[in-house]
């Protein structure tokens, strides 16, 4: 998002300038997915008795989320002037 009253940054050919890069965009989208069906497959372990299924997918949720995290913190840190393409 770009401050109030300022337009935003566009590449010469277009397209808009983002701080973000596609590797962090597709780590926090396929991260969060990937959250969603493990909470749906560790409450069906739940449901089911399968304790070990349950603390498997438990073990890959805190992956998932420490993945998402890291993602969110090498987008912050990016120099506030240097932009990419997005798309």
């Amino acid at each position: 998002m770009t401050p109030e009253g300022q337009p935003e940054r566009t590449s010469p050919t277009g397209k808009p300038m983002v701080r973000a890069t596609p590797r962090d965009v597709v780590h926090i989208r396929l991260g969060s997915f990937a959250l969603v069906a493990i909470i749906g497959v560790g409450v069906l372990g739940l449901v089911a008795g399968i304790k070990w299924l349950a603390v498997v997918m438990a073990v890959l949720g805190v992956i998932a989320i420490v993945d998402i995290c890291l993602a969110i913190r090498r987008q912050s840190r990016a120099p506030r002037d240097t932009t990419t393409e997005a798309g």
